[in-house]
């Protein structure tokens, strides 16, 4: 694709990068096939093809408008575009360097305003959201139905070990899921501590960054990172062997911050050396694979739905560890058709495009329910909280049922 960008960026940063990216574009719309919201609306300029076109055009200098705003809005991030892409194109990067530049020409309506700064400001911060989702769950029986899809019932962590232990990985704790679910950071400590591996969790280490960064407060989200870098440089320095993520969302971030630090003198060889660090779950417990069947293999007599999240198989290109660890203890796994396809959570995209959100879940639920699963597993809050409010049928995180099979003496978990 021929780029002529303008003047305000094109020897910026970002202008490279984009210029680079969009080189990269052959206008094949594969991605259009594999893209949710392409599929929901069926207009080309909610597709990735569309949305690259006015992005380009905005940084070629073209005034961008409410409606350019709209369709850049609509898309997930779920990035099913860049697996499918033959090209390579890194249509994630460009898709924040185009958001940031239409968020700084196009003034959004209060309403719009005032709901993303409270998204920036609540979610991040544990001291503000962990109180309000417990006042939240006390009162979710008589809160509004849209108030309760956000809000899961109130479930105990369980003990956290407390075994020393020679080998040590750092855990990000993360910002909303210790209060939506504190049982899958305490049962991802309790499965390692049974396979000789202390969980670390730094205190001062929040939010990845992503909230704020996807909402166009890329500055904040970048401190959230530097944060984050400084909380876990003492345990990387005293020999931590990896970060742990339970929440593909924060994986696919962190993996990022060498990246998305690199002109930052300050911090950009740490951040590489803390995403070299990062590995997702299910990058760590294939290793342990041997001991966990020994462990576990008769003692999990259910069929389970299995959901990868996109930021697990799109951003983070991992699959198949999940299932097949499962496979081996004797889980009968499935996929649901379309199993490539988003449940419509992507981060806060459910509270700011609940129409297509709410689509996308159904449309998945109804998948998932004709695999005939007992339970549906997935790897991110996000995933869980939206699929669990749209079905009966349990939906937790994989490890939670890794956590039960090891404490359970028989069958039937």
């Amino acid at each position: 694709m021929q780029t002529n960008l303008a003047d305000f960026i094109k020897d910026t940063r970002e202008g490279q990068e984009a210029e680079e990216i969009l080189r990269k574009c052959v206008h094949c719309g594969f991605c259009t096939a594999t893209c949710p919201t392409y599929q929901l609306l069926g207009d080309e300029l909610d597709g990735p093809r569309g949305r690259i076109y006015l992005i380009k055009q905005v940084l070629e200098g073209k005034q961008a408008t409410v409606k350019t705003q709209q369709h850049l809005d609509r898309c997930l991030t779920c990035r099913n575009c860049e697996s499918t892409c033959p090209s390579g194109v890194q249509y994630g990067r460009l898709l924040d360097i185009g958001r940031q530049v239409v968020e700084d020409q196009v003034a959004r309506p209060l309403g719009q305003r005032l709901m993303r700064s409270a998204l920036k400001q609540v979610l991040p911060r544990s001291s503000i959201f962990n109180p309000a989702m417990k006042l939240g769950q006390a009162m979710r029986p008589i809160l509004p139905k849209a108030l309760q899809n956000k809000v899961p019932v109130a479930q105990p962590a369980g003990l956290w070990p407390q075994t020393q232990h020679a080998r040590k990985m750092l855990l990000l704790d993360g910002c909303v899921q210790p209060a939506m679910s504190p049982n899958i950071n305490a049962a991802t400590a309790r499965v390692l501590d049974a396979l000789g591996v202390q969980l670390i969790v730094a205190p001062k280490a929040a939010c990845c960054g992503a909230i704020r960064f996807h909402l166009n407060d890329q500055d904040g989200g970048l401190d959230d990172m530097r944060r984050n870098i400084d909380a876990w440089w003492p345990y990387v320095e005293e020999g931590a062997e990896a970060i742990v993520m339970t929440a593909s969302g924060c994986g696919v971030t962190v993996k990022d911050y060498g990246h998305l630090l690199a002109h930052d003198s300050a911090y950009a060889e740490k951040a590489r050396r803390i995403s070299g660090m990062t590995r997702d779950l299910s990058e760590i417990l294939p290793d342990f694979e041997t001991e966990l069947v020994k462990k576990i293999t008769g003692k999990i007599a259910k069929r389970i739905a299995w959901h990868p999240p996109c930021t697990l198989q799109h951003g983070q290109q991992i699959r198949g560890k999940v299932e097949g660890l499962l496979c081996q203890i004797g889980v009968d796994v499935q996929l649901c058709a379309d199993s490539h396809l988003c449940c419509g959570s992507a981060g806060t995209y459910s509270v700011l495009q609940p129409a297509l959100s709410y689509q996308l879940r159904d449309n998945k639920l109804q998948n998932l329910a004709a695999t005939g699963a007992e339970m549906i597993l997935s790897a991110n809050i996000g995933c869980l909280t939206h699929l669990q409010s749209g079905t009966d049928t349990p939906v937790r995180h994989w490890i939670e049922l890794i956590d039960a099979g090891l404490q359970s003496p028989g069958q039937d978990q």
